[in-house]
């Protein structure tokens, strides 16, 4: 896949997501850029197992757009960020919400530290602990996990940094439906959405969890 098709790739999948917001030529660059060190940084430090820069587009960036309709509230947190996803290209769509990414994989948080400095993001911060161990001094609108635990032990783990009225977004592959069994009684499930991820024939679902 030629560098140059890379761009062309973004641009057709940002459309068929239909994003409310559209990304304008600025942060579509930038999600180029993150791509580009993600690749770099993928070489040494084994971030991600999908190597192709084409693919990143499509698994990472365009698979942790798919979810911008469903943010909610000005204070987003990111739990087992990894290399940043899906909190740093949600960061770019949204650069008027603040964005904490954490993960308690040192040589990952060290990378996502880099893109964030070399992309200039002033409305992300990065964090390398445990969840259960991590305190903050405001609570979180919306808690996110991709490919993290099950929803079980999300909740449980991170109930404490949830704002009374906030929502846990479950980003996952297959309908889990052992873990929504799984569920502690005070949680249900609010919604629930089939993703289609432009260029992905996999089914991707997204569950949104509140307080019962």
């Amino acid at each position: 896949m030629s560098q140059l098709d890379l761009p062309e790739i973004l641009s057709n999948g940002l459309r068929q997501l239909n994003l409310a917001q559209p990304l304008d030529d600025t942060q579509q660059a930038a999600l180029l850029k993150y791509v580009e060190l993600l690749e770099k940084w993928n070489k040494a430090y084994n971030l991600t197992a999908v190597r192709q820069p084409d693919q990143m587009i499509i698994r990472h960036l365009l698979d942790s757009l798919s979810i911008c309709p469903y943010l909610r509230g000005k204070s987003i947190l990111d739990v087992g960020t990894g290399a940043g996803l899906p909190g740093i290209p949600l960061a770019i769509a949204f650069p008027d919400r603040q964005f904490t990414l954490l993960d308690s994989n040192n040589k990952k948080t060290r990378f996502v530290v880099q893109a964030v400095s070399e992309l200039e993001l002033p409305n992300v911060d990065v964090v390398q602990s445990r969840v259960e161990n991590f305190q903050s001094a405001v609570r979180f609108d919306t808690i996110i996990t991709r490919a993290y635990a099950t929803m079980g032990d999300m909740v449980r783990q991170t109930d404490h940094l949830l704002e009374d009225d906030g929502q846990f977004l479950a980003m996952k592959g297959t309908n889990p439906v052992a873990e929504i069994d799984e569920l502690p009684s005070k949680y249900v499930i609010s919604d629930s959405h089939v993703i289609n991820v432009p260029g992905l024939e996999e089914q991707r679902h997204l569950l949104e969890i509140t307080v019962a």
